[in-house]
């Protein structure tokens, strides 16, 4: 079965807490309420199915990623970093067995408590879940899971271990849940035994219970689906950045392999680009966005290390915003569709991250493209079924004349964002050209190969569900490609 099987999540239900209710009468629309929950009115609850086979090991050589990319800074103090807003936060946590309903069978940390699990299992959990804190809340200055929502972590007297509740199976096959207890603005996890050391499922989990005691998010219909991809983040994040790897050391984890679903997010980048659709949707494989943020390899201003976290911070509280509109004010003066475009074009090849790349190299073969058609004479048509949507994209590989001038004029009577992404074969290393107005020449040489990426960036910003994708954010962008020196 395909690694896109093995992260392929199940939504339930989020929250629904009255002190940061928006605007908007219900968080989710109706087909997204539970069904009947085992843990009473007011607590809402995040899934995960149970993963069906193990991640490969990738084998492929690194070494030659660096010169592509800017790495990120990572902080190295062992104190919260000076974003963080923990600077009262004691060594260790008091337990609160009321969240969840407690147990009899428990295992401690210093921040943490799993229920139903002791021995090598127990401690394994721990040790990968003090990492994640190090890493998320101590290093890049998340909100402490110890800290209600509602609290202020200078006056708080107390904070409380994040518990965890080792179980024998879920509801719909899930792996893996995070819940939140309205009345106390906590969270805490339910987690199958199986997959309690599995930081793809934990990880994820538990980056849920971040993003819900930093609060902003809650309660928003149009942050909805966004949950999903900003978990995965936490997970992927955890497994392979060098922004954790101070906290995996540390606590002895050892660095994963990407969770990224190239078939789905290269595959479909078509899509609007976080959508929430049943069945089809991608907002589970979207997160390579918000990666290209964190690593920032184009240099953006609003962008880098933080971005995800200001992503959240700077949400306008109550507003029901998308997170696109977040966003546009990290970024300031810079488009928006400026940035989308680029992070596509870095989509071609996936250099986003060393991981990502890795996963690249093993699966480019078997990806989808196939965005055009011929019209004959060096003209193509971008497919009626292919055209990207609000923020989506297509990538276009192009097969060479052998080296030298390629020139390439795209058209079309809406707002689009076009760039070349040229990649040494030899090194690894892409460069990227913008074609201003869509039209440009590039020359490439005999150990490079080359794509186009065209991107649906419209000039306004759009309001909309991602679970009930208005007609407007479907509205594909219909273009033409004249290029010569090559074809498609």
């Amino acid at each position: 079965m395909s690694p896109s099987t093995k992260y392929r999540y199940a939504l339930a239900a989020l929250f629904t807490t009255g002190a940061l209710a928006a605007p908007a009468p219900q968080f989710w629309p109706p087909q997204w309420f539970p069904q009947a929950q085992a843990q009473g009115q007011g607590q809402g609850q995040i899934t995960t199915q149970a993963p069906t086979e193990a991640a490969s090991t990738s084998t492929l050589s690194t070494a030659n990623f660096a010169a592509a990319t800017t790495t990120p800074t990572v902080a190295t103090s062992s104190t919260p970093s000076s974003s963080s807003s923990n600077s009262n936060e004691p060594s260790e946590f008091t337990a609160n067995p009321s969240i969840g309903g407690g147990g009899t069978t428990y295992t401690d940390s210093a921040r943490f408590r799993i229920y139903g699990a002791t021995g090598s299992s127990a401690d394994a959990a721990l040790q990968m879940l003090e990492a994640a804190y190090t890493c998320f809340v101590t290093d890049l200055g998340w909100r402490s899971s110890g800290l209600s929502y509602n609290s202020d972590a200078d006056t708080a007297a107390t904070w409380y271990k994040e518990n965890v509740y080792s179980v024998s199976s879920l509801d719909g096959n899930a792996a893996g849940v995070m819940n939140s207890d309205m009345s106390s603005g906590y969270s805490y996890v339910n987690v199958v035994n199986t997959y309690l050391t599995d930081p793809s499922v934990t990880v994820h989990e538990y980056g849920h219970a971040l993003t819900y005691h930093v609060g902003n998010w809650v309660d928003q219909t149009y942050t909805g689906a966004w949950w999903e991809p900003l978990a995965n983040w936490f997970a992927d994040t955890f497994m392979t950045s060098e922004l954790c790897a101070r906290a995996r050391a540390e606590y002895g984890q050892s660095a994963g392999t990407s969770v990224i679903e190239l078939a789905k997010v290269v595959g479909d980048s078509y899509q609007v680009i976080v959508d929430g659709s049943t069945d089809t949707g991608n907002y589970y494989q979207a997160w390579p966005l918000l990666t290209y943020m964190t690593n920032n390899p184009d240099n953006f201003t609003g962008l880098g290390t933080d971005a995800v976290l200001q992503l959240n911070r700077q949400y306008e509280v109550g507003s029901n915003e998308t997170p696109l509109h977040t966003l546009q004010r990290l970024l300031g003066d810079t488009p928006i569709g400026s940035v989308i475009g680029r992070y596509w074009a870095h989509m071609a090849y996936v250099d986003i991250s060393e991981a990502a790349n890795e996963v690249f190299l093993q699966q480019r073969d078997t990806l989808t493209y196939g965005n055009l058609e011929s019209s004959g004479s060096g003209s193509y048509k971008v497919k009626s079924a292919r055209q990207p949507q609000y923020f989506g994209a297509n990538i276009n590989p192009l097969t060479l004349e052998g080296s030298g001038s390629v020139s390439v004029e795209v058209s079309s009577d809406a707002a689009f964002t076009a760039t070349m992404a040229i990649r040494n074969t030899d090194s690894g290393v892409v460069r990227y050209v913008d074609l201003e107005g869509g039209k440009g020449e590039v020359t490439v040489g005999e150990s490079e190969e080359a794509s186009l990426v065209v991107v649906n960036t419209p000039e306004e910003l759009i309001q909309y569900n991602p679970f009930e994708l208005s007609s407007e954010v479907q509205v594909g962008l219909d273009y033409s490609v004249t290029v010569t020196g090559a074809s498609f």
